[in-house]
C-alpha cells in the first residue's frame, strides 16, 4: 500500500526521530528495497524552497512533468542518487518521492528539533538560529492585533531582544528585532535555539591575518581558505549569474574578479527591498546566515537557505554557501567579532576571485 503524508501528518508523525541523520551521509544510490518499502521509509525529510517545484517520472528534465509542489511543502524523501545525465546549472543529485522524482536544487533538506526557552535575554539581544522547518512570525498591530509577519526558515539566524506574552497565551514567545528595518515581531520560543558563544569562537586567531587569504574560484565555483600556502578549507559555492544589459539596480549579477578585503561582518542581515507587504514576503531574505561583504557593492560569502545548488552559479552576486561552510568562514576571517556584535566594520582578510 502506497502511503502518502501531507504536510500536517508529516510533522506530527515524528520528523524528530531523522534528527539524527546526516545528509551528507546519505546514500548516493536508490537503496535496493522491496517496491513497496521503498515507498514507506523516508530517508530525510525536504522543504520546497523555491515558489514550486516540478515533479517527474524518472529523474530527469526531460522525461514527463506529472506534477508540482509548491512552495513550503515538506516533503519525505525517499533516496537520494545522482543521475549519469547532466544538465548545464544543474548538479546531478535527484530525490525519489513517493510521487515521482525532484531535482535536490531548490529543497531544503532540514531536521526538526525543539528547544528550551532561556530565561532572559542579555542587554543588546542574543543570537539564535531556527531549528525546524519554517516558523511563522507574527507582529502585533494596534487595530488588527497579530497578524501574519516573516516566515522564518531553517538555519535562518535572528536577533533575539526579549521574551514576550505571544498570540496565543501559552506558550514563551521571542521577539526577533530585524537588523535592518528594526522592526519587532514574535515567533514560538521552541523554535529557535540560543547559539552558544563558543560556538563563535574564533578558527586559528593565532595566524597572523596577513597570512590568512580566501580564493573564490569561478570556474571551479570553489572558495579556498589559506594559512600561507596551506589549504585549510575548501567549499562548493555558488556566486553570480551573468546576466546580459542593465539591471534594475544597476549593479552586475557577476561576481566581480580581483583582489578585496572583508570590510564588514554581520551574523544576521536581512537581505531583500526590505518591504512588510504581505503580498510580497517570499522576496524577503530575513536571517541570511554568516555575512562577510567584501565589495562596496553589497557583495558577500553568506550562508544561503533558498537552495541547495552549490558549485554551480546561482546568486546576483553574493558568494553563497551551505549555512554550516559559512558559518567556519565567518569564524576564521578577520576582523573577529564578539557574539553580541551585530556588525563590525574593519579591514580583514584577503579576498581573490578569479575566474
Amino acid at each position: 500500500m502506497v502511503i502518502k503524508l501531507n504536510r500536517r501528518e508529516v510533522l506530527r508523525l515524528g520528523l524528530l526521530s531523522l534528527s539524527s541523520v546526516a545528509f551528507r551521509d546519505l546514500p548516493n544510490q536508490i537503496p535496493q528495497l522491496p517496491p513497496e518499502d521503498n515507498i514507506r521509509i523516508p530517508i530525510a525529510f525536504g522543504r520546497v524552497a523555491a515558489d514550486y517545484v516540478n515533479i517527474y517520472h524518472a529523474a530527469s528534465f526531460s522525461s514527463e512533468h506529472i506534477g508540482r509542489y509548491t512552495k513550503d511543502t515538506i516533503v519525505p524523501i525517499l533516496a537520494k542518487f545522482q543521475s549519469p545525465q547532466k544538465w548545464k546549472g544543474f548538479n546531478p543529485n535527484w530525490y525519489k518521492t513517493a510521487e515521482g522524482f525532484i531535482h535536490s536544487g531548490r529543497i531544503q533538506i532540514f531536521t526538526n528539533k525543539l528547544n528550551q526557552p532561556v530565561k532572559s535575554i542579555p542587554k543588546g539581544g542574543m543570537l539564535g538560529e531556527v531549528t525546524v522547518a519554517y516558523t511563522q512570525g507574527k507582529r502585533y498591530a494596534r487595530y488588527q492585533g497579530w497578524e501574519k509577519f516573516y516566515r522564518l526558515y531553517y538555519q535562518t539566524v535572528h536577533w533575539i531582544t526579549d521574551i514576550i506574552q505571544g498570540p496565543d497565551n501559552i506558550q514563551a514567545w521571542y521577539e526577533i528585532t530585524d537588523e535592518r528595518l528594526r522592526v519587532r515581531y514574535a515567533v514560538p520560543a521552541k523554535h529557535i535555539r540560543k547559539i552558544q558563544p563558543d560556538e563563535l569562537k574564533p578558527i586559528s586567531p593565532h595566524i597572523p591575518p596577513d597570512e590568512k587569504h580566501l580564493q573564490v574560484a569561478i570556474e571551479d565555483q570553489t572558495v579556498t581558505a589559506f594559512e600561507g600556502d596551506e589549504i585549510v578549507f575548501q567549499a562548493a559555492v555558488s556566486t553570480g549569474v551573468h546576466t546580459d544589459g542593465p539591471t534594475t539596480n544597476g549593479i552586475p549579477t557577476d561576481t566581480p574578479l580581483g583582489r578585496f578585503y572583508i570590510g564588514n561582518k554581520m551574523p544576521s542581515r536581512h537581505m531583500g527591498d526590505g518591504t512588510t507587504s504581505a503580498e510580497i514576503f517570499s522576496y524577503e531574505l530575513p536571517g541570511v546566515p554568516w555575512n562577510m561583504f567584501f565589495v562596496s557593492t553589497g557583495v558577500a560569502f553568506h550562508g544561503a537557505y533558498w537552495h541547495n545548488n552549490f558549485g554551480y552559479r546561482m546568486s546576483a552576486g553574493c558568494v553563497n554557501l551551505d549555512p554550516e561552510n559559512a558559518k567556519w568562514l565567518y569564524r576564521w576571517t578577520t576582523p573577529f567579532l564578539e557574539p553580541n556584535e551585530w556588525y563590525h566594520y574593519e579591514r580583514g582578510t584577503r579576498v581573490d576571485v578569479i575566474a
